[in-house]
């Protein structure tokens, strides 16, 4: 009876020590296969991030189509600014779908609605999206799929594999250090589309609704609170008109000093804080 009870433990070791040794191979084996086939872990992070890989499609054709508006070889500019403005507003939707993703009709909704920069964005490509093409519209697009997109792909490449596409590592690792720079200069480009859209208007280019709507629009990227440059960048242009007009003659500093006054008079009121109970 002893040795029947002591054969049957070295057995069962035996059999989990076959087992073991034969998992090690197919694991080094699955191994080997996900590192020489990259692709495979691509297709399923797109499969499992389809929204995210699907903002990061939209802006890789937003750079595409903007590339295209400049250099029109294979489609002429009005079809690529249309294209651009599309995709831009498609970005903005999925982006407000991740969001908001519950939909109401009621006050709460819509302030919460318009708060958001992905509302701001779609509003965006809503005002131009029937002007004359122009690339100062299309400068901030750019500048925000390009952004958005470098850091995107640098989460793909870092599932392929640490040492891969090193130039493509570079180029991102340029982007996200001028990061800083790349949203202001959105916001100062969002600021000189304002006269340029009052510009269009006396040249028939665009409706009579376009320059109002864009202040609308200007005023909540200037309220946005995800967003502090817009802010930064007028305030840093009322410093900049103010020294102007301090060294200009006295008849152009009056009438800069007028301009920066009506621009504060349209400019939102800061909110008051909450009292603390």
């Amino acid at each position: 009876m002893s040795t029947a009870t002591e054969q049957t433990p070295r057995a069962d070791s035996a059999e989990n020590n076959s087992s073991e040794s034969s998992s090690q191979p197919q694991q080094e084996q699955q191994q080997q296969t996900n590192s020489q086939k990259p692709h495979l872990k691509l297709l399923q992070h797109f499969q499992t991030n389809r929204i995210d890989s699907a903002l990061w499609a939209l802006r890789l054709l937003a750079i595409f189509f903007t590339v295209s508006y400049v250099l029109p070889i294979f489609t002429s500019q009005q079809s690529s600014f249309s294209k651009v403005l599309l995709a831009n507003a498609a970005i903005s939707a999925l982006r407000l779908h991740q969001r908001i993703p519950a939909f109401s009709f009621s006050r709460e909704f819509l302030a919460r609605l318009f708060a958001e920069d992905s509302c701001h964005y779609m509003m965006y490509s809503l005002i131009f999206f029937n002007i004359r093409p122009s690339l100062l519209v299309l400068i901030p697009v750019l500048l925000y799929s390009v952004l958005h997109a470098s850091s995107y792909s640098l989460k793909l490449l870092d599932l392929i594999g640490q040492n891969s596409w090193w130039g493509a590592r570079f180029i991102i690792s340029i982007v996200e250090f001028q990061a800083a720079n790349i949203l202001k200069a959105t916001a100062f480009c969002e600021i000189f589309i304002m006269p340029y859209a009052i510009v269009l208007t006396f040249m028939s280019h665009a409706g009579l609704m376009t320059p109002i709507i864009y202040y609308h629009y200007l005023v909540m990227r200037y309220s946005s609170r995800r967003n502090p440059y817009p802010r930064t960048a007028f305030a840093e242009l009322r410093i900049t008109f103010e020294t102007l007009a301090a060294r200009s003659p006295p008849a152009v500093g009056k009438i800069i000093r007028g301009g920066i006054g009506f621009v504060n008079r349209l400019a939102p009121q800061p909110q008051p804080a909450p009292a603390q109970q």
